[in-house]
Order: structure tokens, then sequence, then C-alpha cells
């Protein structure tokens, strides 16, 4: 997504604001209208709530979407099973009730909004099959899991598209467990060994596959999302994303060239910069979390009005006041952003 399309009206290119996707709370409504409110002129997005415990979780929210693979709910987790139970029942209708909630509070919106899907690597690593191992060892269910997701984000997208039809959906595309799969550092079931790794080209074409289903079905702009320490950002870029969504401060100066790489290619960073825990930066060392890295590798400092500010990561664990604030934080430090864009 282009940072020079913000809500509602056309102006200078500048840098925005939006959340990762999980905040604290049981309530969608209230917190749809606090974070449409809070983000009003930037990026709001449909807020994720996991406090309401099963089905409310990234695993939960993403099973739901599957198409024709039905999922339970079983101590190790979320399992694939031949038909489906109560368990992906409650998460349609928690999801039912998060799109219920945007259309009432978003009512008459125009401009940007994100949508968040766990994505088919990390889904594959929390997933179980029937005989109680992670559904990303096996190729068959790889492959299964990759094509239902797709078919299930592209509706999603739709339906977003169909209750607010003033919004220009961003697709994003959750992957903390990606850097895992790659390397092979997920347990087995009986925690004494690794499963093997998936070849990069594998989970780049999935990735794809995913991402382009949700622009097919009108999706304006895509992001992938990655808050590990060894975020592959070469192989995001080269899954099409328009965006790569990192933890700043987890970047090394590889991660930076690879952003560099990315920018000049025409991908946006988005920059996890507020931190969600502990003290609050002032706007300004938010500023340098990204201005001083992206001078030393001698990047355009116009090209920073196309940089995305959002918190580190989810909010979920921080308090109603605290994710607020951080939120504010983050509008503010955007905005103080898009002045050293424009001063050069």
């Amino acid at each position: 997504m282009s940072a020079d399309v913000p809500a509602g009206a056309a102006s200078e290119p500048r840098v925005l604001a939006t959340g990762v996707g999980s905040w604290p709370g049981e309530h969608p409504l209230e917190v749809a209208r606090t974070v449409l409110g809070e983000l009003a002129e930037h990026l709001p997005h449909l807020v994720e709530l996991p406090a309401r415990g099963p089905g409310a979780d990234m695993i939960g929210r993403a099973a739901a979407l599957l198409v024709e693979l039905p999922v339970d709910l079983q101590p190790a987790g979320w399992r694939l099973v031949d038909r489906p139970g109560r368990d992906v029942r409650r998460a349609h209708a928690l999801r039912s009730a998060d799109l219920d909630a945007l259309a009432e509070a978003a009512d008459g919106w125009t401009g940007p909004l994100k949508v968040q899907v766990t994505g088919p690597w990390t889904l594959g690593a929390g997933v179980w099959l029937p005989r109680g191992e992670r559904a990303v060892v096996d190729t068959g269910a790889r492959r299964d899991l990759v094509d239902s997701l797709a078919e299930g984000v592209a509706e999603h997208v739709r339906a977003v598209r169909r209750l607010v039809p003033g919004a220009q959906v961003v697709l994003q595309l959750d992957e903390p467990s990606l850097p895992a799969v790659l390397a092979g550092r997920l347990p087995t079931v009986s925690g004494f060994g690794r499963l093997r790794a998936i070849d990069p080209v594998e989970a780049e074409q999935g990735l794809r596959t995913v991402l382009e289903a949700g622009t097919a079905a009108g999706a304006v702009g895509t992001v992938v999302h990655c808050c590990a320490p060894d975020a592959p950002l070469g192989l995001l870029r080269g899954a099409g994303a328009d965006g790569l969504s990192v933890d700043v401060s987890l970047l090394t100066p590889a991660g930076w060239e690879s952003v560099a790489v990315a920018v000049e290619a025409g991908v946006a960073l988005w920059a996890g910069a507020v931190p969600t825990s502990g003290a609050l930066p002032a706007a300004g060392a938010v500023v340098d979390a990204v201005r001083v890295p992206w001078r030393r590798l001698g990047l355009d400092v116009e090209l920073l009005a196309g940089v995305v500010l959002t918190p580190a990561c989810g909010l979920a664990g921080a308090s109603p006041a605290q994710a607020r604030k951080v939120l504010a934080r983050t509008v503010e430090a955007a905005g103080a952003l898009t002045e050293v864009a424009a001063g050069g």
C-alpha cells in the first residue's frame, strides 16, 4: 500500500500510522470505535480481541476461514478433522461479531482499512493433523492449507468490502512462525526432535498464493508482518508483498540492508518502532529508530514518506489505557517522520 493515500482526502505524501492488529478487551464495537477514532486520518484496522478465548486467537481466527478443511479444538490446539464442531462454530460467531461491529463503527467510512489474517506457514505450524503432528510436516496438508486459506482470505476481503463499501482494503498476513518453519526449529509432537525445514521456494509460493487471492478479491495492497528477529525479508519481498512489517529494534545491519533493497524496489517498510511494553519513548526517539539507519544506508530521505509506522507488535497484552497511548504515540511519530521526509 502506498502511504500517499490517506483516509478521506488526497494530500502530500505522508507517513501513515496503524496498529498491528490485536487489542485488549472483549467488546468489539467499543474497540472498533476507539481504533477508528485514533486512526481516523491514518490506517485503521479490523481489531482482533484474543481475550475472548478460543476462536478469537490468531490460529482459531484463521482456521475458521479455511474452506472445506474443518477443525476442532483439542488440548494440544486446533486440529484438522472430518466435520466441523462447536469450536469452529464459535470462531465463526466471533468473526461475525467483529464484522458486524466494524460495519457499524465504520458506517460511511471511505479510505484505507486493514484486515489481518494468520499466514499459511504460521497456520500450518499451529494446526495439527488428526494423527497428532503439525500440519506443516505433511506435503499434502501444506498444499491443502495454502489453497483453502487463499479461498477463505478472498471471501474475507470481499465480506469487508461489502460491509464497508468505501473501504480500500489492505491485507496483512501475520507470519511470526515462518523463520522457525524455514530453519527447521519447530519441535515434533514428542518434543524430542525437530520438524524438517520447509523449502524457501515452497514457502514463498505459498505466501504468494494467499496474497494474490486477496488482491484478486479487491485488496488494494498487501503486507506481511513478521515479528521474529530473523524475518526472511528477501523471501517476503519475493512473494509479492507491497509492504514488509517488522519490529525495527530486531533488525541487524544485514536486515537493514534487506530493507534498503526492498525500499529501492518499491516495497514499503512498515516499521514497528513503538514499543508495546515498558516506558513509552518520545516521538523523536521513535523517529530516530527509523531515520538514523535510513540515512546510514544512504536511502533518499524523501522515501521516508512511504513508511508506515506501527507498534512493535500487537497490543493484546496491554491495558486499554496503555494501548491507546501506544497508538497515539504512533500517530504523533508518524507526523514527525512526515516532517523529516519533507525536510530532506
